[in-house]
């Protein structure tokens, strides 16, 4: 068994005893007091996971601290689809959607797909795209547009698609509370299944099949999965339905080949990496390695991605690329481009949608100055309002998620970012905070008649308001999530996985640590601190970011990165600690700069220590 290095040991770092603060840490630069992530069960939980499995000290620190006992650290460390994939047919109606999409099959019916604007509509509707191909279907692609038709299946677009001779539709990442498309669906006898994973009430809309494991009767266990991992889960029961009926004369297709696009859409939207979502990502990302798929390849080379993708690279790097032809373009470009074969092509299009993102880009951050302005209007010594609800007649409805999110990460509460029309009506996208349900009290607010109509997720919702109705609005959210917010405001704190010096932050570290991975929602990134470290270079690039060089005691060094804090605390912090000693806490990850790998810091947080800076 590897022993710990002598760098990674935490002992003479552990949490005070008087404060009960990882290295003394009770209140930083972003205003949080450092725990230790381990408590004594842990800890104990941490030795046995290394002694039973034979992995080193810092991976079973990180293992226990995320769940996982010493029965299943093996298990864990190497996920496996096969294992942790359930019976399709757990799932509710998907019999049925699997028989009706056989018979397609068999019969060469003219098949739509009907997916959403964002990555995980993107990445199913390519999915399903392939899946429906490589069976001898040509199915035809069609993502509403984000202004003018909105989210989900419209009366408009089932004539459309009926029109252009599809005798079956299959929704993906929508369609669940579609009642009026899919009654006017059912009236001009277009066949709908639906394949979702939002949020929805008792009553379903006509169609064939809604396979949704959030669906009120489904009892699955897979409400956890994006809409791509639903949609995976389709194909499987398809191809065992057409197996069954002894469709296949040679071997089916490989659906592993195409796990790459399940990874992205799962890291993108956000949801937990456990379970089978943590298989898939897994395996996904092997996937990648391959650049099987034309249009993720030349995604990848339009971000400059250096080195293997990972799922920093998917939700920062090529996510924002697909999300931006629906924030501020054409909706169609992302699935266009996952589904598209032709490497020419797939460039064309990823450099369009490249400088799509540049353009938003430039559009959020003028938009934001305004947000931040009207949320600091509000706050009061950093109180204000539990729900902060911003809004303007001139911003794009395609960036207010965005807007949301910074909101949300700056004040340390749920917001709400609203786009305006000439008519007063407003598009909204909301953002919450770790404890507190956005989705549920959203659609709360439209049982009460607060707002047009809205939905979603306990992290993010989307609404429809009227200008007459906001202080309605604010009103209502004040009243249901004020005691949820306060709860999570009182817990602010950064948890420490352990203590590592530069020297410590090694290669070997690295390979180690991403045994453990990968890390996204419900499966957080290690998070280490390099206690008194000295701030030798510190400087401000790109946009916003802080760029700074730590050496420890032995003058060893590690390059950082803080993003987006320049004009913030931690980035004052940062740039004003030139020449002095620091607490440092970040992840640490690879920069494939030039060809070679070097392990550099992502900064969360920092500190002064106690004996000053010296």
């Amino acid at each position: 068994m590897l022993q710990k290095p002598a760098s990674l040991r935490h002992d003479s770092f552990r949490e005070d005893p008087e404060t009960r603060a990882f290295l003394g840490v009770s209140r930083s630069a972003t205003g949080r007091a450092w725990r230790e992530r381990l408590d004594a069960m842990s800890a104990i939980q941490a030795q046995a996971i290394a002694q039973q499995n034979g992995i080193p000290d810092v991976v079973a620190r990180v293992l226990a601290g995320r769940g996982v006992d010493a029965q299943g650290a093996a298990e864990f460390l190497d996920p496996s689809i096969r294992a942790l994939m359930p019976d399709p047919s757990t799932l509710v109606d998907m019999d049925a959607a699997a028989a009706r999409l056989a018979d397609a099959v068999e019969r060469s019916e003219g098949v739509a797909i009907f997916g959403d604007y964002d990555v995980d509509g993107a990445t199913s509707s390519a999915l399903m795209a392939r899946g429906l191909r490589s069976l001898g279907l040509d199915p035809r692609i069609y993502i509403p547009d984000r202004i003018i038709e909105g989210y989900g299946p419209n009366p408009a677009a089932m004539r459309e698609l009926k029109a252009g001779g599809a005798s079956l539709l299959v929704t993906l990442d929508c369609g669940s509370v579609s009642f009026e498309a899919l009654e006017e669906a059912e009236r001009i006898g277009l066949d709908v299944l639906v394949a979702d994973h939002h949020q929805m009430g008792v009553e379903r809309p006509p169609c064939v099949a809604l396979v949704n494991p959030n669906r009120q009767d489904d009892l699955s266990g897979q409400g956890h999965l994006a809409a791509v991992g639903v949609t995976f889960l389709v194909l499987v029961a398809l191809m065992r339905e057409l197996k069954r009926r002894g469709y296949f004369a040679g071997k089916a297709p490989d659906l592993l080949a195409w796990l790459d696009l399940v990874a992205l859409g799962t890291v993108c939207d956000v949801v937990p990496l456990q379970g089978l979502n943590r298989a898939y990502v897994t395996k996904g990302l092997f996937a990648m390695h391959r650049r099987g798929n034309a249009g993720l390849a030349a995604l990848a080379d339009v971000a400059r991605v250096n080195g293997p993708l990972t799922p920093y690279h998917l939700g920062f790097l090529l996510g924002p690329r697909i999300n931006a032809g629906g924030r501020i373009g054409d909706a169609a470009l992302g699935a266009r481009l996952l589904s598209c074969d032709d490497a020419q092509a797939a460039g064309e299009i990823a450099a369009r949608l490249d400088r799509l993102n540049t353009e938003r880009q430039t559009m959020e951050a003028v938009m934001l100055e305004e947000g931040e302005a009207q949320a600091t209007a509000v706050m009061l010594d950093g109180e204000g309002p539990s729900v902060l609800v911003t809004g303007s007649d001139t911003w794009h409805p395609g960036v207010v998620g965005l807007i949301a999110s910074r909101l949300k990460e700056r004040h340390r509460r749920p917001a709400f970012a609203i786009a305006f029309d000439a008519d007063g009506r407003g598009t909204a996208s909301g953002r919450s905070v770790p404890g507190v349900d956005l989705g549920a009290a959203v659609r709360a607010a439209v049982d009460a008649g607060v707002i047009v109509k809205g939905g979603g997720h306990a992290m993010a919702a989307g609404l429809t308001v009227e200008r007459n109705r906001v202080e309605d609005l604010k009103a209502f959210m004040e009243e249901r999530l004020s005691a949820a917010v306060a709860a999570s405001r009182e817990d602010h704190v950064l948890k420490i996985d352990g203590a590592v010096t530069a020297s410590g932050a090694t290669l070997e570290l690295m390979a180690l640590l991403e045994k453990a991975g990968p890390y996204g929602a419900g499966h957080s990134e290690p998070i280490f601190a390099l206690p008194s470290h000295r701030v030798t270079f510190a400087d401000t690039v790109g946009n916003g970011h802080v760029r700074l060089a730590l050496a420890g005691s032995d003058r060893s060094s590690i390059k950082a990165i803080a993003f987006r804090c320049a004009d913030q605390p931690l980035g004052k912090a940062l740039l004003g600690a030139r020449g002095h000693m620091l607490h440092v806490a970040g992840c640490l990850s690879l920069d494939h700069w030039q060809g070679t790998p070097k392990v550099q810091l992502r900064v969360l947080d920092a500190a002064e220590p106690k004996l000053g800076r010296r």
